[in-house]
């Protein structure tokens, strides 16, 4: 910004200078040569008294060299019998028109100007006084002129691009200090503020930044009490389920559902404290990332759904690769995201309908496929919009396990099953893209 204001600054005040500079300096150049002109007629002029007492030639010629522009060989008298006396640099040609004028006249000579008077005599008799002017007396001052001149127009830009860095200077860097508030905001530093300056476009500016950071604190400080009272209102009930789970302990016949239910219950209460720790963390307290293995967790996360799968009587696969599948995410994210997408295979399809889970290990991505056998999603792009619901759905499933493949780069599609219904693949990203390759030469000659 403060080379763009520098450059217009300059372009303006620069045309507002030659707007007065090359006016002046062609008058500078003009009132010199007619200063110059008015010399030499003024001397011309003491010989016409001369004139008007005597024609001997002998004093008109002492008359000539008496005056500083005879003496100096500028001077010549032109008698009407074609005598010259001094001497003479103009053409023929003008000094016939000059006999037929009646005016002074100028006409071009080598290295000067002449002035050609023409005087009429008694006897009606004319004579031309001739007065030359060298061209360094036409044009003396003129250069000194332009320099002060051109040095005037420099001095006026430099004042104005200092003048307009200057205001330049204010404007930066107060849109600096904005700019890097709202980068640090962005960043996820909600106590950046920055301090008004600059024009009162800019102070309103970071007056209202300022006052939109506030209120965004206090609605996230809120969002976050909020969820973390609700979350705490869950361990009520949840305490009650794990007391009634612990009074049919007493069955044999129940102890492996009564374990499931154990796990479930542990899993839950273990997601509502992280919940809670999560909402009332401090600010500058980042979030732990580490990693998992998602083959594993998909083989865990199955063997709980499979006792509910086989009450449904639903037939159920899972593909896995040899080996460990690493993916840069936690666990609990991960095994949320796989819960949320089993669940709802369970809570959108009818009993019986089947289901698989293939888990996918690439070079650089892991992908974790969810497919089933029923009707499908009609609308792609609207499952995926965070809130879009069906009966008896949130709209969150979908956009949770979105936001975790993207958080490492991947991505999440809906496609088709090849059981014949919908089919969720959450592609999570394990190594950084390759870049792109160059083509040889040879196969660049053959598309030539």
């Amino acid at each position: 910004m403060r080379g763009a204001l520098a450059r217009v600054a300059t372009a303006v005040t620069a045309m507002v200078a030659l707007s007065f500079v090359i006016p002046l300096g062609l008058l500078n150049g003009q009132l010199s040569r007619e200063r110059a002109l008015t010399a030499a007629e003024r001397q011309t002029a003491a010989l016409v008294p001369v004139l008007t007492v005597t024609g001997d030639p002998a004093a008109l010629r002492d008359a000539i060299g008496s005056i500083p522009a005879g003496a100096a060989g500028r001077l010549a008298l032109h008698l009407p019998d074609g005598t010259v006396l001094g001497t003479s640099r103009a053409a023929p040609a003008d000094l016939a028109t000059a006999w037929r004028r009646s005016r002074s006249s100028t006409a071009p000579a080598r290295g000067g100007t002449v002035l050609l008077t023409p005087v009429l005599l008694e006897g009606d008799r004319h004579v031309v006084l001739e007065a030359y002017v060298p061209e360094a007396e036409l044009t003396r001052g003129v250069t000194g002129s332009w320099t002060v001149l051109a040095l005037v127009a420099l001095a006026l830009v430099l004042v104005s691009v200092a003048m307009a860095d200057r205001l330049a200077t204010r404007v930066v860097r107060a849109a600096d200090r904005l700019a890097g508030a709202v980068t640090r905001v962005a960043d996820g530093d909600l106590s950046a503020r920055v301090r008004p300056g600059g024009p009162a476009e800019l102070r309103a500016a970071g007056e209202a930044f300022n006052h939109m950071a506030d209120q965004l604190a206090r609605l996230l400080a809120a969002e976050r009490e909020t969820a973390a009272d609700l979350s705490h209102r869950l361990r009520t009930p949840l305490t009650a389920l794990r007391v009634n789970l612990d009074g049919l302990a007493g069955n044999p016949g129940d102890a492996g559902r009564i374990a499931q239910s154990r796990e479930a219950l542990t899993r839950l209460e273990e997601t509502v404290d992280g919940i809670i720790a999560t909402s009332r963390r401090a600010d500058d307290a980042p979030p732990v990332t580490s990693g998992c293995d998602a083959a594993g967790l998909a083989r865990r996360r199955m063997e709980f759904w499979s006792a509910l799968a086989d009450d449904q009587e639903r037939e159920w696969t899972l593909t896995l690769p040899e080996g460990p599948a690493p993916v840069p995410v936690p666990e609990a994210e991960l095994g949320a995201v796989i819960d949320a997408l089993l669940g709802n295979v369970f809570r959108h399809t009818p009993p019986g309908t089947a289901f698989s889970l293939t888990v996918h290990r690439g070079q650089r991505s892991t992908g974790l496929l969810f497919g089933d056998a029923g009707t499908g999603i009609p609308d792609a792009a609207a499952a995926l919009r965070r809130g879009a619901s069906g009966a008896g759905s949130t709209g969150l499933g979908l956009d949770i396990a979105r936001r975790l493949a993207e958080s490492t780069g991947g991505s999440l599609r809906v496609d088709t099953s090849p059981l014949g219904g919908a089919q969720i693949e959450v592609w999570l990203r394990t190594a950084a893209p390759a870049p792109p390759r160059r083509a040889s030469r040879r196969a660049a000659r053959r598309r030539s």
